[in-house]
Formats: C-alpha cells, sequence, structure tokens
C-alpha cells in the first residue's frame, strides 16, 4: 500500500504562484508514473501533469507553459510548480500514484491507483 499527504494549497492572487507537495510512504518502491489532477465542484476529476518513473512528463494544453510537474525518488515527494495562476485553476489537486503491475510485490494487494487526500486552490481575480 501507498499513503499520499498532499500539502502546499492555498489562496493566492491571479498572477501568483504554489507550489504543491505530494509525500508518499509505504510500498514507494513499487511506485511508476505519479500525477496531479483537480477536480472543479460537480465535474470529473481530471489530469493536470503526469510523470513517469524515469521523468517523462505532459500536460493538460490548460496549464502547459505555466506549471512544472517534478518528483524527487530519494524522498519520495511529488511537486508541481504552478505559476501565473488564473481564477479558472481554483480547484481542488489531488496527487496520484500508479504501482508497478509487473511486480508480483507490487500487485499483491489488487490495488494499483492510490490518491492523497486532496489539497484546495483558490486564486482570487
Amino acid at each position: 500500500q501507498v499513503q499520499l499527504v498532499e500539502s502546499g494549497g492555498g489562496l493566492v492572487q491571479a498572477g501568483g504562484s504554489l507550489r504543491l507537495s505530494c509525500a508518499a510512504s509505504g510500498d514507494t518502491m513499487c511506485m511508476s508514473a505519479m500525477g496531479w489532477y483537480r477536480q472543479f465542484p460537480g465535474k470529473e476529476r481530471e489530469l493536470v501533469a503526469g510523470i513517469t518513473s524515469v521523468g517523462n512528463t505532459n500536460y493538460a494544453d490548460s496549464v502547459k507553459g505555466r506549471f512544472t510537474i517534478s518528483r524527487e525518488n530519494a524522498k519520495n515527494t511529488l511537486y508541481l510548480q504552478m505559476n501565473t495562476l488564473k481564477p479558472e485553476d481554483a480547484a481542488v489537486y489531488y496527487c496520484k500514484a500508479e504501482l508497478d503491475r509487473a511486480n508480483w510485490y507490487c500487485r499483491r494487494g489488487g490495488v494499483y491507483n492510490y490518491w492523497g487526500q486532496g489539497t484546495q486552490v483558490t486564486v482570487s481575480s
């Protein structure tokens, strides 16, 4: 199992920056890809940015050039640097970790995706 705890959310003015962190614990050696998602009220959770175990990244079009995802494997921590924030970026942000299904030890529990509890980002105009 993997436990994920996000931090760094809060209130910021439009044009400002925030850095989200996601600290992982438990079977962290089983983590492969990780990502940040966000959820607007009444909407489905959507991908903001993803990163593979070797550092390949992908971003939603709406955040390209403004957000940067990174991971520090030695600290089992995922980050999301958010710059030039807009009011439409306000949402609850979630961290997700995927487990390595090719590893029998990692798949023993039958759960392959883990989520954090979410952190609120509010952007004032």
